[in-house]
C-alpha cells in the first residue's frame, strides 16, 4: 500500500468546530442554490445533512444508504447500496461528511449525475468528485466524528 494511503494521524473534530465547518460549507453552498431536497448519504451525512437542511431551509430530505466501510478499514471492491433514490438528481443536494478514497461518491454520481455533491471535509483522492467542500484534509489522516466519540 502507498504511504500516502496509510492513517498517520488521528484528528477529533469537536461539536463547535463541525457545526462552524458546517456553516462554512453552507456559506459556499448558498450560490448554487436553491435545491429543492437534500439527501444524506448514510451514516456519516446524516449530521451535516440535517443541519444544512435547518441553514439551508430545505424540507425534504431523503437519505442514499452506502456500505463501505468496517470500523476504520475501507471495505475492497465495490461499495454497497442498500437505499437508493429515484431520479437523476436534478437540483439536489447530496451531502456527505467526508470524501476519503472517493469510491462512495463514485457510486452515487452515478446513481444521481445532475446532483450537487458536498461535504464537509475532502481528502485527495475524494476531492475531485465533490463540487463543494468546506475542508481539505490530508490522506493520512483519521478523522474521529463527534458523533463517533465517547465522553
Amino acid at each position: 500500500m502507498d504511504q500516502d494511503h496509510i492513517t498517520t494521524s488521528t484528528r477529533h473534530i469537536d461539536w463547535i468546530s463541525f457545526h462552524r465547518d458546517v456553516q462554512t460549507l453552507a456559506d459556499a453552498l448558498a450560490p448554487h442554490g436553491p435545491f429543492e431536497r437534500i439527501i444524506a448519504v448514510t451514516r456519516g451525512g446524516l449530521v451535516p445533512a440535517a443541519l444544512l437542511a435547518r441553514m439551508l431551509d430545505l424540507r425534504l430530505v431523503d437519505t442514499i444508504c452506502i456500505s463501505s466501510y468496517d470500523d476504520r478499514v475501507q471495505r475492497s471492491g465495490e461499495p454497497i447500496v442498500l437505499k437508493g433514490v429515484a431520479g437523476d438528481g436534478s437540483g439536489w443536494l447530496v451531502v456527505d461528511d467526508l470524501a476519503d478514497s472517493g469510491n462512495t461518491l463514485k457510486t452515487v454520481r452515478q446513481m444521481l449525475p445532475k446532483a450537487h455533491f458536498a461535504t464537509v471535509y475532502a481528502k485527495p483522492l475524494g476531492a475531485p468528485l465533490v463540487d463543494s467542500v468546506a475542508v481539505t484534509v490530508a490522506q493520512s489522516e483519521w478523522l474521529v466524528f463527534p458523533w463517533d466519540q465517547t465522553y
